[in-house]
């Protein structure tokens, strides 16, 4: 926010200093720590839950005459990083199957999009020894996450990926619009600090980007759309962005069931199966297609759900049988497949907490590389557009750097087989414990219900034990453009 007063001008900035590390501190935050932070033995600053990570800053400033506006201005353009993407792309292969320019052709004709929910890099993919991982923060292993490893490691270890969102709340208008409102930036905090604002952040009109999402852009250009619960709580309920039910029917899969913990991974895949076989019987796959596969979620340690490694095994069995069942269609020789977190869930990363697990994959898609260019949320929207000759939603997709380095100019149809679970899908939560107790109250049926840090640490417990020291998230100031840069930014 800006005010004038007098020669001065007052800006208040509520990200105004950028993440931080936090060293070696247990979570949940303390209760009598406000702020979200303290000072440790060592006399260190040491932040914790990542609502409290960004610290405010109010800036005084000289009014400034017109040489100075030009000074200003031209440091503004300095700072910007899409001059630096647009000379990326003259590097690029002019048969690249992402486009450097939207309208140009790809051989890609359908994308999938799927989005999942909050994990850490380090907490699924930190023991791939060829990746920069930590296995000591590793909960979710190869073996309970054995399509998603053999995935990454048969076609691109993404490991510099990074989610734009702090929590669920923006994360999901990250996802699909490369952008949160202002009104949810400031709201979220609010409502998930319970201080007065109790209904769902996104249930507002003025949380909605004026140009709308995805679909929205898909819609105008004419390109077929349909989306398997990403905003959409079913057609029989109301739903966070009840509006969007008027302008998605006949777009959605009404037996597809959304956020509801209750609900296994591997049955949405079978809902959307069906829908999708019976779109392929007709020549009607649409070619953007979004799908919501939160089970990774969890529900904590509550007694009678299922374990949290049980839920993660669940949700990466849907990956393995969508991935399978994709590339042993016919259209397989024309899709890509994207798959992220809508945010990773305040988790302890050892680079940083927004660091995340994604992965792109597709004949064209190179095969068994690490790739460590820095991407991100916008990054990999903005790779969609251009491939199904979308302009970009923001000016942070328009910035980002598409997801160039994932691709090959020769198409490997080889198609995927999944793997069966390397643990007990089916196990449930049995013994009464003080996590157990915590996990009592999270309401699982409706997104951002549950504090994340508190859902982090009764996680953690469940694979590690209940007397487990909870590791910190970790804020880094600074994330890797690329290995060898000297820029680091």
């Amino acid at each position: 926010s800006l005010k004038v007063v007098g020669k001065k001008i007052l800006v208040a900035n509520g990200k105004g200093f950028s993440s931080l590390a936090n060293p070696k501190m247990s979570q949940p935050v303390f209760k009598n720590d406000d702020v979200g932070m303290h000072v440790g033995p060592d006399k260190k600053l040491r932040v914790q839950y990542i609502g409290s990570l960004f610290k405010g800053t109010l800036s005084i400033i000289e009014t400034p005459d017109n040489n100075k506006l030009m000074e200003y201005s031209r440091k503004v353009y300095q700072n910007m990083p899409l001059d630096k993407h647009k000379a990326a792309t003259l590097k690029i292969p002019s048969d690249n199957p992402v486009p450097t320019t939207p309208g140009k052709r790809s051989p890609i004709k359908y994308v999938f999009y799927v989005i999942k929910e909050n994990r850490t890099y380090d907490q699924v993919f930190g023991d791939i020894a060829k990746g920069n991982g930590d296995t000591s923060l590793c909960i979710f292993p190869e073996k309970i996450t054995p399509n998603q490893h053999a995935l990454a490691n048969e076609f691109v270890l993404l490991d510099n990926f990074y989610v734009d969102a702090e929590v669920s709340a923006d994360g999901h208008n990250w996802s699909m619009a490369a952008y949160a409102t202002d009104f949810v930036e400031k709201i979220w905090p609010t409502q998930y600090g319970k201080r007065g604002e109790t209904e769902f952040v996104g249930a507002r009109k003025i949380a909605h980007p004026k140009d709308g999402y995805i679909w929205d852009y898909c819609n105008r250009a004419g390109i077929s759309y349909r989306t398997y619960g990403e905003f959409v709580s079913g057609a029989k309920k109301t739903t966070p962005n009840e509006a969007y039910l008027t302008s998605l029917a006949g777009h959605f899969c009404p037996d597809f069931i959304p956020f509801d913990q209750d609900i296994r991974d591997f049955e949405r895949f079978e809902a959307w199966k069906r829908d999708f076989d019976s779109l392929l019987t007709i020549n009607q796959v649409p070619q953007f297609n979004t799908l919501r596969m939160g089970e990774d979620h969890t529900s904590g340690q509550k007694l009678g759900a299922f374990t949290p490694i049980a839920a993660v095994a669940s949700n990466d069995l849907a990956v393995g049988l969508l991935i399978e069942h994709i590339s042993k269609s016919p259209i397989w020789k024309e899709s890509a497949i994207f798959i992220l977190e809508d945010d990773a869930q305040n988790g302890p990363d050892h680079v940083d907490a927004h660091r995340s697990t994604a992965l792109v994959i597709s004949p064209y898609t190179k095969r068994r590389e690490v790739v460590s260019t820095m991407y991100s949320t916008s990054g990999m929207l903005r790779t969609m557009e251009l491939i199904l000759g979308l302009p970009p939603m923001s000016q942070y997709d328009a910035a980002a750097l598409p997801m160039y380095d994932c691709f090959m100019t020769v198409p490997d149809t080889s198609s995927f087989t999944h793997l069966a679970p390397g643990t007990d899908i089916f196990k449930k939560n049995m013994v009464g414990n003080k996590s157990s107790e915590k996990s009592k109250k999270f309401n699982l049926r409706k997104e951002d219900s549950v504090p994340d840090d508190l859902l982090n640490e009764v996680i953690w417990k469940s694979v590690k034990g209940e007397n487990a020291k909870v590791p910190a998230p970790r804020r880094s100031a600074f994330v890797k453009l690329r290995e060898g840069d000297k820029d680091d930014d």
